[in-house]
């Protein structure tokens, strides 16, 4: 109980941000996909991330027989294209990867913290990134790697955007598939009257990460996954954030759910961490993207 208690609190500063995020802004309309990240745009519109991504961003890579697809790098709720791969992205580009991210999901007057957005504007958003990747790169199909809710809103894209079309494999860290309730804090709003609607007009992005919420529902119905995807999901049993953690796994034909702790005991990566830093989900994340030299994931790094 006092682990559990002790994990509520850590969430509390984030909830607080988040609603802080939403008051200093206008009521957020339906991000616009045109928003999104551009080969061309990313550059003038961002020197300062061009030059921090160095060796990912890079529109000239053309992908190798080994590595066929580009990979596309979804952030989560609070990320940016940036931030939130400084562990991942390289780690792939070293292994001859071309490595892309987007920025999505961004409020008016927000810098910075992104993914607050509706959920469903922002897989448009994604949706013509992935195009303007694939027509850089000279492919027909991306590989997607999501973080918490880009893993499930990247399933959005896939399901209501003709993403399933444009993407071979889809690997998930953390990712809210099925929603959360924050260790129990979400039922809390209900005592609160008008803190949803408050939840909803202002940081949109979240309320849609509610368990139950109206996207959720549609994203689930009728099954978890779709024909010509395979699927991945790397969780964490520490996830303070995706809770219950095993809410983030898939249920359908061409899925593996991971958890790390199965494969490193001594792996206590939490929420960020496992996107950001742990070494166990990279070398996973790169299994899934190469299943063909999959190799046994282990605490040494790799």
């Amino acid at each position: 109980m006092k682990l559990r208690w002790s994990r509520t609190l850590t969430l509390l500063p984030a909830l607080a941000l988040a609603l802080a995020l939403g008051a200093a802004t206008v009521p957020a309309a339906a991000a616009d996909p045109s928003s999104a990240t551009t080969p061309a745009g990313d550059a003038a519109q961002h020197p300062a991330r061009t030059a921090a991504g160095s060796g990912w961003n890079n529109y000239s890579c053309k992908p190798s027989a080994a590595h066929p697809r580009p990979v596309v790098l979804v952030h989560g709720t609070l990320g940016n294209s940036i931030d939130n791969w400084l562990g991942l992205a390289p780690y792939l580009v070293a292994r001859g990867y071309c490595v892309f991210s987007l920025d999505y999901g961004q409020l008016p007057g927000v810098p910075f913290f992104h993914g607050l957005g509706p959920v469903d504007a922002s897989a448009q958003q994604l949706a013509a990134y992935v195009d303007r990747v694939l027509a850089a790169t000279g492919t027909e199909k991306v590989d997607l790697v999501g973080h918490s809710q880009g893993g499930m809103m990247s399933r959005v894209y896939l399901k209501f955007h003709g993403g399933a079309d444009k993407v071979n494999t889809l690997v998930g860290l953390a990712p809210d598939n099925h929603g959360t309730d924050l260790n129990g804090l979400t039922r809390l709003l209900d005592h609160f009257p008008g803190a949803k609607d408050y939840i909803d007009k202002l940081t949109p992005g979240l309320a849609d990460q509610i368990a139950g919420s109206d996207i959720l529902n549609r994203l689930n119905e009728g099954g978890d996954t779709l024909p010509g995807v395979h699927y991945t999901v790397i969780a964490t049993k520490y996830d303070e954030v995706v809770t219950p953690y095993r809410s983030a796994f898939l249920d359908g034909p061409d899925v593996r759910n991971v958890v790390v702790q199965d494969l490193c005991g001594l792996d206590l990566s939490e929420h960020v961490a496992i996107g950001l830093v742990d070494r166990v989900a990279f070398h996973e994340t790169a299994n899934a993207l190469d299943p063909a030299h999959a190799t046994r994931t282990t605490c040494l790094p790799g």
